[in-house]
């Protein structure tokens, strides 16, 4: 199924306990610019249950209409099915999601029901003589690679720290417009008869504003204890790299990088992290990065704002007291 050329840009803002996800409002920042460079409108589609207060944030956030459907909790046939409705009602040119888990199925669903690509984690997007190119990070972000997609309506899933999110002095009055939506009979193939989580899935990595993510150079499981502690005091949550999640110091939810979460936090501090490529692709959103470790050749140094050398066991006390110091300052 093909819809021709298209006009606007949709953009489905995931919803979690009635708040947009900051991914997905990146992802709208992100069309609202590239509409705006094409003279056309950046709608955001909410689906789920306690739309009222996302729509309103989407509808200051950036977006020119926004269509809510109210709908029960997330299950991916029925978004699916919801989306793939609107997109053949308003033939949008482009469909963007969060980069996260939800987002990526959504998009693999939908490029497959219109006979097309999805463009997936992509860090920027620009117009060119009229063509819209997307821009993504190969070989572990080593390489920007530039993508044009032929077909048409184009999908893409927005990497997080990508897009900006529209300020409150520069908030917009866009029009909230309820859709009467169902998915299609056919769609539902399973039946959701209950949701257990883990403890670890609690941990919202891609939401967090402070990031403190543990390394091998923590040296042991109890060591890396001292990275929960400041991770409690600065009002944080806790990573992990790789090698870390293989020997179960901290669940794989809480695995940060190219094989576990994109995040784009306002601080990030890798205690005891080297920096391997897979693991700088999933930071490199971040504001501010503080990394200490004692090998002052790490790669996590040349991406660092501000770099500690030393030994993270020694290093962390210290910098949890000038930290207290600071708030009680």
């Amino acid at each position: 199924m093909s819809l021709g050329d298209g006009k606007n840009v949709l953009v489905f803002v995931e919803v979690v306990d009635g708040s947009p996800v900051n991914n997905a409002m990146e992802a709208l920042g992100l069309g609202r610019e590239l509409a705006q460079a094409k003279g056309e409108e950046v709608c955001a589609v909410l689906i789920g249950p306690d739309l009222d207060a996302a729509a309103e944030a989407c509808a200051k956030g950036g977006a020119d209409k926004v269509f809510t459907i109210a709908q029960d909790a997330w299950q991916l046939e029925v978004y699916a099915s919801i989306l793939g409705q609107l997109i053949e009602k308003y033939a949008p040119a482009l469909v963007l999601t969060a980069s996260n888990q939800n987002g990526r199925d959504l998009q693999a669903i939908l490029a497959n029901q219109f006979d097309t690509v999805c463009v997936s984690d992509i860090v920027g997007a620009r117009i060119e003589d009229g063509t819209l190119i997307l821009t993504t990070p190969l070989y572990g972000g080593g390489v920007w690679n530039d993508v044009k997609v032929a077909s048409h309506p184009k999908f893409a899933t927005v990497r997080a720290g990508t897009g900006k999110k529209v300020p409150p002095e520069e908030a917009t009055s866009g029009e909230i417009i309820k859709e009467d939506v169902a998915p299609a009979a056919d769609a539902v193939s399973t039946k959701v008869a209950d949701v257990v989580k883990e403890v670890a899935e609690t941990v919202n990595l891609e939401e967090a504003e402070v990031v403190i993510v543990g390394g091998r150079g923590m040296g042991s499981k109890e060591n890396f204890q001292k990275v929960h502690d400041l991770a409690e005091l600065l009002g944080g949550v806790v990573g992990g790299t790789r090698p870390v999640v293989e020997d179960e110091w901290v669940p794989h939810p809480q695995q940060v990088g190219q094989s576990g979460k994109i995040i784009a936090p306002k601080f990030y501090i890798g205690c005891g992290v080297s920096g391997a490529t897979q693991h700088l692709t999933g930071i490199l959103g971040s504001d501010f990065i503080l990394a200490i470790n004692k090998d002052e050749e790490a790669p996590i140094f040349d991406v660092a704002d501000c770099g500690i050398v030393g030994d993270v066991n020694e290093i962390l006390p210290l910098l949890m007291e000038e930290f207290k110091k600071a708030k009680q300052a």
